[in-house]
């Protein structure tokens, strides 16, 4: 086989037939949708049974102004956005998480509880968020009043400054903030979906086997002679018939 020849194999094997692909995996869609329905279905029981729901409460602070006035400028705001960042760190530093684990009797090591402990900013704002996640709501709910109250009693003496107040007292959350299920859920079907069908579509690119007239087109660059006999066949009896006609 002469070089030309070796290329046009070689390009019409790397060519994707999309139609035919299409209708490939159309003869195989009841395993696809069962592989479907088994991610989907997976998916669920695992969320559900496997992962643990964690709970999320919140308490918030209000930043004091510094200047004592009633009016916040907007040095007063500037001011208030420092001061957040401060706070921000400083609630989450070893000796106020040593002293919450120690009044509540925690079963966690500093790093694990830094870890449990988001503080936000609010933009725009004098506020603080402190969020706390927790696999158990109450507990949740005590660290971050815990914070809150170390943030007024502990902060001031730390930082020479007006203690800020407790704008929200966090509440028992009853509604787990994670697993996300219709999440979960969503992307084991669309994991499933995507292995079945690149399996099936790699299985298709490698299937080499020669079944119609057509692919030997493909492969050689011209109709077969049985196929170009049988057509000019036809077209005789069809001259055949209209001649008599």
């Amino acid at each position: 086989m002469d070089q030309s020849r070796e290329n046009i194999i070689e390009d019409s094997q790397d060519e994707i037939d999309i139609g035919e692909l299409l209708r490939y995996l159309k003869t195989k869609w009841i395993v696809i949708m069962a592989v479907f329905l088994i991610g989907v279905i997976g998916a669920g029981v695992g969320t559900k049974c496997l992962i643990t729901p964690k709970y999320t409460a919140v308490s918030k602070l209000y930043v004091v102004s510094a200047s004592g006035k009633n009016i916040v400028n907007l040095d007063d705001l500037r001011l208030g956005t420092t001061l957040s960042s401060d706070y921000t760190e400083l609630l989450k530093t070893r000796p106020i998480c040593n002293e919450i684990i120690s009044d509540l009797g925690l079963d966690y090591t500093v790093s694990q509880l830094k870890n449990m402990i988001s503080i936000v900013p609010i933009e725009d704002t004098r506020l603080l968020t402190v969020s706390v996640v927790s696999a158990d709501p109450e507990e949740a709910k005590n660290i971050a009043n815990a914070l809150a109250d170390k943030a007024v009693t502990y902060l001031p003496k730390l930082m020479g400054i007006s203690a800020p107040n407790i704008a929200e007292e966090a509440i028992t959350p009853t509604v787990p903030t994670s697993p996300s299920t219709k999440k979960n859920v969503a992307l084991g079907g669309i994991l499933a979906l995507a292995l079945i069908v690149g399996i099936y579509t790699v299985r298709f690119l490698m299937d080499d086997t020669v079944k119609t007239a057509e692919d030997v087109e493909k492969i050689i660059g011209v109709m077969p002679l049985t196929v170009i006999l049988e057509y000019q066949d036809k077209d005789k009896k069809k001259k055949g018939r209209h001649r008599r006609k």
